[in-house]
């Protein structure tokens, strides 16, 4: 039997206590086969909590497998609470650990002890964004043929997923450097990771205008030791951040799926035959951006009389045609509009304005906005200034309900994030 398990324990000492508690999870008789990035949110409290419940919870929902009764998982449910001292924090309070199962199949459980599925699960940003993260178009058994991206829509806050971008290349248009090996990169790393980074996106060619296209060779020699140490770190830990390489080289993308990373990330949009025949046989996610030329020339560019958000939008329902008839599981496709890719200021501002409206095509969005060049007249060229401007806009997104926000200054982006989200609208107890 397919089941969703929820995680969530307060933030206290970061990941820790889910870390403990998927371990003992996988102790029991319940083959884990995925586990999404972990989520941050507010903490849900009735408006007459005491202030110092006020701490932000850590999120997560694991797939398994097994062929256990709901009764039985219950049963191991409630042990690892006693465990982790789950048991003795009051309603609401802050806690250690709390597990509930999500889904049980497509099964519906009514009993004293099971509700299954979760009552609250589709009202809930925490429970969906992780969700959604591994079955996107997946239904609540009971709750009619809406899929959990289309729930997702209806909520007032949606929690996104932040990607770091790591550009191991000399030129690139906002961070080149000379730097080329692992040592050289980890700390940056490092410090998206302490700051919340759900993925961290590998790139060794740089796609800005006019920049040089290089061989697969020498884009995997760039991205294979960056790419081999946060395998490593998955490896060693089950909540490592997701691992997305950027490139539309076919030979690179087969390596670093051979590796095992987790996203392929192909900025000419899912349209070369070699790369869809792998997309059709892997089991990754992958970004499919729209793009005019890659790299970018800045003499193909839409028509200066075009709606940027239109047009996107045609050629993703165009796509989705051809990637349905390609044999793609459609579920594993995530959007990139494409900011700055062969649009003027004005038609990447235009589909910023209503970048999430894409997700009302079954597919997950990305939005990579971060330091391009179309802010220059509203920042001038200071990375600085870029960043804060860039700040702005993500917050405009996260209204949006956009799935993934694709950033450089992480340890901005999320501390900026907890601090509007604590104040916008949020789903309370009171109101089940």
């Amino acid at each position: 039997m397919r089941i969703f398990l929820g995680l969530g324990a307060n933030l206290g000492d970061r990941s820790g206590n889910l870390s403990r508690a998927l371990e003992l999870l996988d102790s029991k008789p319940l083959g884990i086969r995925r586990i999404s990035p972990v989520v941050e949110s507010p903490a849900l409290l009735p408006n007459s909590a005491p202030a110092d419940w006020n701490r932000p919870f850590l999120n997560l929902v694991v797939e398994c497998e097994t062929d256990a009764s709901p009764e039985a998982c219950l049963q191991w449910i409630e042990t690892i609470h006693v465990t982790m001292k789950r048991c003795d924090a009051a309603l609401w309070a802050p806690r250690p650990i709390d597990i509930d199962i999500l889904l049980w199949g497509r099964e519906q459980i009514h009993t004293d002890e099971l509700t299954i599925p979760h009552p609250s699960m589709h009202k809930r940003s925490f429970v969906l964004t992780p969700l959604i993260a591994l079955d996107p178009r997946m239904t609540i058994p009971g709750l009619g043929d809406k899929s959990l991206l289309e729930w997702s829509r209806k909520l007032k806050q949606y929690l996104p997923l932040w990607m770091g971008i790591v550009n191991v290349t000399p030129d690139s248009f906002s961070d080149g450097s000379k730097r080329q090996t692992w040592d050289d990169f980890k700390p940056d790393v490092d410090a998206m990771i302490d700051a919340g980074a759900h993925i961290i996106d590998v790139g060794g060619e740089s796609t800005r205008p006019g920049g040089e296209a290089i061989s697969a060779e020498v884009e995997w020699q760039r991205i294979e030791p960056v790419i081999s140490e946060l395998v490593a770190r998955r490896q060693r830990s089950l909540l490592a951040p997701l691992i997305s390489v950027d490139s539309y080289h076919a030979k690179t993308i087969e390596r670093a799926l051979a590796l095992g990373v987790n996203i392929i990330n192909d900025v000419t949009g899912l349209t070369s035959p070699e790369i869809l025949e792998l997309a059709k046989t892997s089991n990754t996610d992958w970004i499919a951006t729209h793009s005019i030329s890659v790299p970018v020339e800045p003499k193909q560019h839409l028509p200066i009389s075009a709606d940027g958000y239109r047009e996107v939008e045609d050629e993703l329902l165009r796509r989705l045609e051809m990637w349905d008839k390609a044999g793609l599981d459609l579920s594993r496709i995530i959007f990139d509009p494409g900011i700055g890719f062969g649009k003027n200021n004005l038609q990447s501002l235009r589909i910023l304005e209503s970048a999430g409206n894409l997700r009302k095509h079954g597919v997950r969005v990305l939005v990579g906005h971060s330091r391009k060049s179309f802010l220059n007249q509203l920042t001038g060229t200071k990375i600085s200034e870029k960043d804060l401007a860039t700040l702005g806009i993500s917050l405009k997104l996260c209204e949006q309900g956009v799935d993934i926000l694709r950033v450089h200054n992480m340890q901005m982006h999320t501390a900026g994030y907890r601090g509007w989200s604590h104040v916008k609208p949020t789903h309370r107890p009171d109101s089940d």
